[in-house]
């Protein structure tokens, strides 16, 4: 990768042919994916899919039985204390000492990586501020809810200054509220530090957040892309149409030239623009109890299509009635 400067500049993380075996099991398998600095990752898939085995070779915790793990140039099995320093991790079972406070657990962490004192100590009111934390640094970790204390576990990920942060279902257990906070500092991270994140999850809403989004099912990538290229990549944008009499809507909309098909929640007219063609759509039909609704590809759309099970989903869209 080139930098604006035309030198080489190395990927925040470079992942070639990965294989991660436990036992008899191929838990990844053949797995190649890379990411320049500044860039937000999205590994999706079900459990079992081989997100947390990637992580773990990644994070340098564990090592590859075939290919290759760089960050930021340095090879995790050669050089694992050089790519550490490089990598915030977010793991997702909870790690901070619950006996200690706030900022006890970020001093901890300080000393662990040998940061001078006062570097230490400018860097995490920083943290502390940041991440809204500075009333709560003499509060017990366990008298924190799960929220406030994902917070400081990301802050502590980042106290070391790593180019790279990697989690791991980072709002798993976590409520709606608390899960919207967690991502709203995220997404600060990456505008104010320009760091790099990757990050695994079964939510199709998180994986939204994601510049890349790669899925994962039993241990491959089954689909990459960005969600645009993703979602554009599946044929489902399409008017539905719903009234007293489907059989008469099919007949009307083909007399009129549209491919109608009967789906289980209508009719569907499956278009590239359905906008564009949803007031020609009405003109064509002359049925009692009309509603139309125009529905785009969703990620669970996606997700469907890349396990094997396309169909037209959920999705999104505006609803007109007649």
């Amino acid at each position: 990768m080139t930098g604006p400067s035309g030198t080489e500049t190395p990927a925040a993380f470079e992942i070639t042919g990965l294989v991660v075996r436990h036992g008899k099991v191929t838990a990844v398998r053949d797995v190649s994916i890379a990411s320049p600095p500044g860039r937000v990752t999205a590994l999706l898939g079900p459990n079992g899919a081989g997100k947390s085995s990637l992580l773990s070779v990644l994070s340098t915790a564990s090592r590859p039985d075939e290919g290759t793990v760089r960050v930021f140039g340095h090879d995790v099995r050669a050089e694992p204390t050089a790519a550490r320093r490089r990598l915030g991790l977010v793991f997702q079972e909870r790690t901070l000492d619950k006996e200690l406070s706030v900022e006890r657990n970020l001093w901890f962490h300080a000393r662990l990586f040998g940061m001078a004192r006062e570097d230490a100590r400018a860097r995490i009111d920083l943290m502390l501020d940041l991440f809204g934390l500075a009333d709560r640094r003499g509060q017990a970790i366990e008298e924190l809810s799960g929220g406030l204390a994902r917070r400081v576990e990301i802050a502590r990920a980042l106290l070391h200054r790593p180019g790279l942060i990697v989690l791991d279902e980072p709002t798993n257990g976590l409520d709606p509220s608390a899960r919207a906070a967690v991502w709203a500092d995220l997404l600060l991270l990456r505008r104010e530090l320009g760091v790099t994140i990757l990050y695994a999850t079964h939510y199709m809403d998180e994986a939204e957040y994601a510049d890349e989004i790669v899925i994962l099912a039993k241990g491959r990538i089954v689909r990459q892309g960005s969600l645009g290229e993703l979602k554009g990549s599946l044929d489902s944008s399409r008017i539905v149409v719903t009234c007293a009499d489907h059989g008469a809507a099919v007949r009307q909309l083909r007399t009129a030239g549209f491919d109608a098909l009967l789906e289980p929640g209508g009719v569907a007219v499956h278009c590239a623009d359905p906008e564009a063609l949803i007031a020609q759509v009405v003109r064509a039909l002359d049925v009692p109890g009309l509603t139309l609704s125009v529905h785009h590809p969703s990620m669970n759309d996606v997700y469907l299509a890349a396990a094997g099970h396309d169909g037209p989903g959920a999705g999104r869209g505006s609803v007109i009635t007649r």
